[in-house]
């Protein structure tokens, strides 16, 4: 009996445990994808719609969060359509590695389209929101991803070649937006793709990457392509393309001395078309064989004067990239500057991935010689030199007439490499003119220095001064560059004139996460990375909103290297070099965070990096600030006096743990940029949560008689 009442208990034991243990795998979520989940919450302002969800603790997969749905305790899919959600996409995404469904479509989601994307995606629909900025590279790396809708958004900038690897992508809409450029040549690698939607945005080019896959619905109506049609197409029932510029008839042949497809090509158009009425040609090549010899001599004098004249193209074609490339590049690139921006936007980041291997991580080497990168064409290399400029080309008369012949009043910066001129055109149109001194350029020949300026007119990011032209004429250097508004960030913290007016402490740190998300596109984004090497307050530009936008970006290429006295008066500034720059003349992304740190104390201190001025103890900004940056009092001292005490001490604390980071001596423990910048969001939205004081909806902070210091709870 007391055995047989163990027994039971025992075993009522074990299924209690079973159950338990059930309950627990089924119930309990991820934590990462819990953490995910909060973020999202968060960036989406805790909307009411989302019932059962939570900022904290909480089990998605067990409490049955609205639109979560999970297998164990992964959430697999997140479904929110059509419910009026206000807010942004957050910052861990990426972190959702289980995650096949992403839909928010229908709802007010705005702000830019986050780096990270959940990697594992099948469908992505966010269509009918208000994202905006362009498709981030992530998606290059999604390749299980079979449909996506993007329409009626507010995207922009170029598509970029992502979709080599999405071979399962079965839909693809993106209309209704604001692309420009051409359509990239990756579409091509679509081989699934039976759906493509881009009408109504800005786009050029031709149709050329679409002929051969298998589409069934095409809308490329109201944008600018031109071209012809490839008739692949236009067997597509479902292909609608008015509102364009294609051109009428069928697509030319190509010329006669195109390599092998050219043979079967000229076969082909010239036996279907009976044209020449002279019948008894073509029927006695195949019926008589007392033509044989005359057939014959005629393919042979055929054939003969094909090789002739390839020949002779090929000799051609040498001497004129021997000797006239520069000149070539520049006729096809040249347009009028009223129409220069136009022309930056249509041809956008298309070789995203292939941007100036002179300033990767390790290589500091100059830029190959023309007979060097030559004699490597078959590996790739050719490739980068006869790569199209993507930027406007510029004659030195009209520069000399906008800058009113590079008059000292038109200076409005001065850098290593020459002076920066400001530049106003006929049509009304103001940009920035860098005038290169000659002597600070390593790339002597022309046609390297063109390459490179082709490499750095494809670095397209909000948060980058984008190159808008160049001028190679009579011996000149000259880079021609949006005209930013506001100055530099150097001049409005050290040298403003109206010292009534200071940047608030939420604008700074919006400065901050605008600069890291551009060091962060040129770190991880660009393949090979690109690093600055001169990132400093100066290079940091203002817009009339004090939004961010980083200069010189790609203009290590032109700088010398060879010798450490020069480098270092050219790349990087004294107070921004990070250590072992200045032992070893080895500069990597990771002194670029390391000069990131130091503009962090800048916005921190409102400081200079180097100040003669100061008692010696506190002439070096790194050397004074690292040492207090963890004591929550020596900090408070720290800040900049003219802030007046108007920040969170929380949200400085955590300012000041960013920047210990970043100007670590040891370069292997600097975090990477992707990091400071999820930092910075974590940091930002924590404070957009508080009612900001009315100074910050400008971004100054003007002083009154009454200065009362407040703190920001969290």
């Amino acid at each position: 009996m007391v055995t047989d009442h163990c027994n039971r208990f025992l075993l009522l034991q074990l299924v209690a445990a079973i159950f338990v243990s059930l309950s627990f795998v089924h119930s309990t979520t991820d934590p990462t994808d819990v953490q995910a989940l909060q973020v999202l919450y968060t960036s989406l302002n805790n909307a009411a719609q989302l019932t059962n969800w939570k900022t904290s603790n909480g089990d998605p997969c067990g409490e049955s969060w609205r639109g979560v749905t999970c297998e164990g305790s992964a959430v697999v899919s997140i479904e929110l359509p059509d419910l009026e959600i206000d807010g942004t996409l957050g910052y861990m995404l990426s972190s959702f590695t289980s995650l096949k469904t992403l839909d928010l479509s229908g709802n007010n989601i705005h702000d830019a389209f986050p780096y990270q994307l959940p990697p594992n995606l099948t469908s992505l629909k966010l269509a009918n929101n208000n994202i905006s900025g362009n498709i981030p590279y992530s998606i290059a790396l999604m390749y299980n991803l079979n449909y996506m809708n993007l329409s009626h958004n507010m995207l922009a900038q170029n598509m970029g070649d992502i979709f080599n690897n999405l071979t399962s992508l079965t839909t693809l809409d993106l209309s209704y937006n604001n692309f420009s450029g051409d359509l990239p040549n990756s579409l091509s690698s679509l081989s699934s793709i039976s759906t493509f939607h881009v009408q109504n945005n800005q786009l050029t080019g031709s149709l050329n990457s679409l002929a051969n896959l298998p589409l069934t619905d095409v809308n490329v109506a109201n944008n600018r392509l031109n071209g012809w049609i490839p008739k692949e197409l236009l067997s597509i029932p479902g292909f609608i393309y008015d509102g364009n510029s294609f051109d009428n008839g069928p697509a030319p042949p190509p010329p006669p001395y195109t390599p092998p497809p050219a043979k079967p090509h000229n076969n082909r158009t010239r036996s279907p078309p009976p044209r020449t009425h002279k019948g008894s040609d073509a029927p006695s090549a195949d019926t008589s064989s007392g033509n044989k010899t005359s057939i014959g001599t005629i393919l042979g004098i055929s054939l003969g004067s094909a090789f002739l004249i390839l020949f002779i193209a090929l000799v051609l074609l040498f001497c004129y990239r021997k000797g006239k490339k520069t000149k070539s590049t520049t006729r096809t690139s040249t347009v009028n500057p009223p129409i220069m921006s136009e022309k930056v936007n249509a041809e956008l980041q298309e070789q995203r991935v292939t941007v100036i291997p002179t300033a990767s991580v390790v290589d500091l080497k100059s830029p190959p010689t023309e007979n060097a990168t030559y004699e490597n064409g078959k590996s790739g290399s050719m490739k980068r030199v006869k790569s199209p400029i993507t930027t406007s080309s510029y004659t030195v008369a009209t520069l000399q007439t906008a800058t009113n012949s590079f008059s000292q009043d038109n200076i409005i910066g001065e850098g290593s490499l020459g002076r920066v001129y400001k530049a106003d055109f006929p049509n009304g149109k103001t940009m920035a003119v860098k005038k290169i001194d000659n002597a600070a350029l390593s790339l002597q020949e022309e046609d390297d220095f063109v390459e490179a300026v082709s490499n750095m007119s494809r670095l397209r990011h909000p948060n980058i001064v984008p190159l808008a032209g160049y001028c190679v004429e009579h011996g000149q250097r000259l880079l021609v560059y949006d005209y930013i508004a506001n100055g530099s960030l150097q001049d409005l913290l050290h040298f403003a004139e109206d010292s009534s007016k200071t940047l608030t402490w939420n604008a700074r740190v919006r400065v901050a996460l605008g600069t890291a998300r551009a060091l962060e596109y040129l770190h991880e984004v660009c393949l090979p990375s690109v690093v600055h090497r001169n990132l400093k307050s100066a290079n940091i530009l203002l817009d009339e909103e004090l939004n961010p936008h980083l200069s010189d970006c790609g203009l290590a290429a032109l700088t010398p290297n060879t010798e450490r006295e020069v480098a270092t008066q050219l790349v990087g500034s004294f107070g921004y070099s990070a250590p072992e720059f200045a032992l070893s003349g080895i500069y990597t992304v990771k002194s670029d965070v390391y000069s990131f740190g130091v503009v962090m104390l800048e916005l921190l201190t409102g400081r200079k990096p180097l100040d003669s001025s100061r008692p010696r103890s506190e002439q070096s900004l790194v050397r004074w600030a690292t040492p207090q940056l963890h004591d929550i009092d020596s900090l408070a001292k720290m800040v900049d006096p003219t802030l007046n005490g108007m920040y969170p001490a929380k949200s400085l604390s955590r300012f000041a743990d960013i920047i210990a980071l970043c100007v670590q001596p040891e370069p292997e423990f600097r975090p990477p940029m992707s990091e400071v910048v999820q930092a910075l969001v974590r940091l930002m939205q924590r404070a957009s949560v508080v009612k900001r004081r009315p100074s910050d909806d400008s971004g100054f902070i003007y002083k009154t008689p009454d200065h009362e210091a407040y703190e920001m709870s969290y």
